[in-house]
């Protein structure tokens, strides 16, 4: 601003700025973003407060102001709800789901040699027996987030964020066949296990992720209630644990702790019954 500014343009600059910071307020869980714009106007309240230049103030304020204008809009811009049926999106997450489980059978692979004799053939079905065993954890592991993304996940609206958080999270189970094959034939290296164990750790933050932001828009349907809310991110947080726990044993002690992962199914289950029993 140039020339000379009063005092009154000065306040109205700044009752701009806290009806723009009430507004943010009200259309917001991001309590964190909040603060930084409320500590940033409070900084320069607190530094202009020593000043008597009123045109470097009111400079101040403007931008301030015009920063706060550009964030709504954008805001408004990127979180805009999408003309998309949801039903597309659940159709394609049951698609991947279903090609997924059907890949990590191809992923036991025949021999290459045609066997002739049964000694053999006994042989190679016991080289294949912790090929399988890890197949079956990685399908009951997939089976569960299919089970998940079922029971919480339903949606009656969509907006750009939370497709790409549903496509980040389809993603990860597509590669679960790929981390599967690795561990399975692999598993005396450490990075073989860290691959399969950062998948599965993966796919768990991005569902949380997924879920607490349609949470957060209300796009679920219906609307769970704060101690649901806080039964399936905890129930995760346990999921989550036992990943990392699992991935140290596995390869720390024994290879057969993957077998570990079949207690999913049986922790969702058992704190699913502990809820409804409240």
């Amino acid at each position: 601003m140039s020339g000379e500014v009063s005092p009154e343009e000065i306040e109205e600059l700044k009752r701009s700025i806290n009806e723009k910071l009430e507004i943010i307020k009200e259309n917001t869980d991001d309590a964190e973003t909040l603060e930084k714009w409320k500590r940033f106007a409070a900084i320069l309240e607190a530094k202009d407060s020593k000043s008597n230049d009123n045109s470097k103030k009111a400079d101040r304020y403007a931008k301030l102001d015009k920063g706060l204008s550009f964030y709504q809009r954008f805001k408004q811009a990127f979180e805009r709800d999408v003309d998309i049926d949801p039903g597309r999106l659940m159709g394609l997450t049951d698609g991947i789901f279903g090609m997924v489980m059907t890949l990590l059978v191809f992923g036991i692979a025949l021999p290459e040699m045609l066997i002739t004799n049964y000694s053999d053939f006994i042989s190679f079905i016991a080289t294949l027996a912790p090929t399988i065993g890890v197949t079956i954890v990685s399908f009951i592991l997939i089976s569960s987030f299919w089970i998940y993304h079922h029971e919480f996940i339903k949606v009656n609206n969509l907006n750009i964020p939370y497709l790409w958080l549903n496509i980040f999270f389809l993603i990860c189970i597509s590669f679960i066949p790929f981390s599967t094959s690795l561990i399975g034939n692999y598993s005396h290296f450490f990075l073989s296990e860290a691959i399969f164990g950062l998948n599965i750790f993966l796919t768990i933050v991005s569902f949380l992720l997924m879920y607490y932001y349609a949470y957060r828009r209300r796009f679920l349907d219906p609307m769970p209630s704060h101690n649901e809310l806080h039964r399936v991110v905890h129930t995760f947080y346990i999921i989550m644990g036992l990943t990392v726990v699992v991935n140290l044993l596995d390869f720390n002690v024994s290879s057969n702790f993957i077998y570990l992962f079949l207690l999913v199914p049986v922790i969702s289950t058992f704190r699913d019954i502990r809820h409804r029993m409240k």
